[in-house]
């Protein structure tokens, strides 16, 4: 099967990538969405079989409204439990289809469960692809600090009690800002061996822009922006950084997950529930 910096490439990623230079078929044009969803109740946002997923939901929506087979392509793949703000997909339909972008919305939405939003849709450039013209993302992570969860956060925020180093996490979010082998604070796939990922570098090396830590009332909200995020990057920082904070290893220790590709992986997994994609960006 090929493969691709996000994993194994199914036969629908194979045929977005041709898309992506042909554009759409004659007599069709391609839309742009922008998405909201809940990812509770859901296995992801990439299609499987038996359904229950982000993607299968849009594609069934849009064939209950206007009767068409469509594929959505999104800018990647949110895990199960994940959720977010603003996921950017698109998908070819027929030119005779003259529906205004906020008449699409109305009618998807009337098709959707309550936990899926489509907030935008307008027109795209035929060459428009969600995930390979994609330049960056940006995710927060949320989490709960009372002694008491609250009903209202369940499912939506990591909960975590207890005394933290918020000193000490932030000097490893300034470490995170940068150019780095995240091969330490990432998770294999399974489509290669482990060996085989830590040899190729370039498939594990990303920029992070931004690492910041916002101090809001209960909650402690991390935002990370990018050039992109491998799988469950996110979320083991996020673990990871919540180790030092609890005083289980010191701050070098999470330096030297940057600094050192050889060592060990962390362990360290935050759970999905505290996980956000607030936007995907663009070239201009």
């Amino acid at each position: 099967m090929p493969t691709n910096s996000h994993g194994p490439m199914s036969l629908s990623d194979v045929e977005s990538k041709a898309g992506k230079h042909r554009g759409p078929e004659l007599g069709f044009k391609r839309l742009r969405f922008t998405i909201a969803y809940c990812g509770t109740p859901w296995r992801g946002w990439q299609s499987l079989e038996g359904g229950r997923t982000i993607t299968d939901e849009l594609n069934a929506a849009i064939r209950k409204a206007t009767r068409i087979e469509t594929r959505v392509q999104g800018s990647g793949r949110t895990d199960a439990g994940v959720h977010a703000l603003a996921q950017t997909a698109h998908c070819d339909v027929p030119e005779t289809v003259r529906m205004s972008g906020e008449a699409w919305a109305h009618t998807l939405n009337a098709c959707l469960p309550l936990t899926i939003r489509v907030s935008n849709v307008e027109d795209a450039d035929p060459s428009f692809h969600a995930r390979f013209d994609a330049i960056g993302k940006t995710y927060r992570y949320r989490i709960w600090r009372p002694r008491m969860m609250s009903p209202f956060e369940a499912d939506r925020a990591w909960h975590v009690y207890g005394p933290l180093d918020i000193d000490a996490v932030r000097w490893c979010c300034e470490k995170l800002v940068g150019t780095h082998n995240f091969v330490r604070l990432s998770a294999n796939r399974g489509d290669m061996p482990e060996t085989e990922r830590r040899q190729r570098t370039e498939k594990t090396t990303r920029t992070i822009h931004r690492a910041e830590l916002r101090e809001d009332g209960d909650v402690l909200e991390f935002e990370f922006e990018g050039d992109g995020f491998l799988y469950k990057m996110v979320r083991l920082i996020v673990g990871s950084l919540m180790h030092v904070a609890r005083g289980r290893e010191p701050k070098e220790w999470f330096a030297s997950l940057l600094a050192d590709p050889t060592g060990m992986q962390s362990n360290q997994t935050a759970p999905a529930c505290g996980l956000y994609l607030v936007r995907v960006n663009y070239p201009a």
